[in-house]
Order: C-alpha cells, then sequence, then structure tokens
C-alpha cells in the first residue's frame, strides 16, 4: 500500500511539475495539470497516508483532554526532580 501512496504522490507531483511546464504554451491545459496534480495530492495521497499510518492508533492520545494535561504535568515534575 505504500508504494501505491508513493506512486500516487509522484504522478501528482509529476502532473504540477507538466503543468507549469507547458503552461507557456498551452495556458488552459497547464491549469488543468496543476489543478488535478493538486486535487489528486490532498484528496487521494493524503487521506490515504493518513489511513494506513494512523492505523492503530487512539485519537484521544493526541488530544488535550485533562487526563493528558495532568500526564503531562506529571512527566514535567518527573524531570524536574531527576535533575
Amino acid at each position: 500500500m505504500k508504494y501505491l501512496i508513493v506512486c500516487i504522490t509522484l504522478a501528482c507531483f509529476g502532473a504540477i511539475f507538466y503543468g507549469f511546464y507547458i503552461q507557456e504554451e498551452n495556458l488552459a491545459l497547464g491549469h488543468k495539470f496543476i489543478g488535478s496534480g493538486t486535487v489528486g495530492l490532498f484528496l487521494v495521497a493524503m487521506p490515504l497516508f493518513l489511513i494506513v499510518y494512523s492505523k492503530g492508533k487512539q485519537m484521544k492520545d493526541y488530544m488535550l483532554t485533562e487526563e493528558n494535561i495532568k500526564k503531562m504535568r506529571e512527566k514535567e515534575t518527573e524531570k524536574t526532580d531527576n535533575q
């Protein structure tokens, strides 16, 4: 799956660069390549990346909740006590 994500990302960047390359000759087609590459990058490649690499992780671990604030404060006091 990660190879598919890399291929999609490279294809999107390739479309963007190709759009900039042909923009001088054919402005409308250049804008279409740039736009489709950007859409592919942010609506296809990024969600696939996030789905694959965030599998098995809990969202609550990354949110700033009262429980996580207490854990951070405990770790901070442990660091200052050890020094």
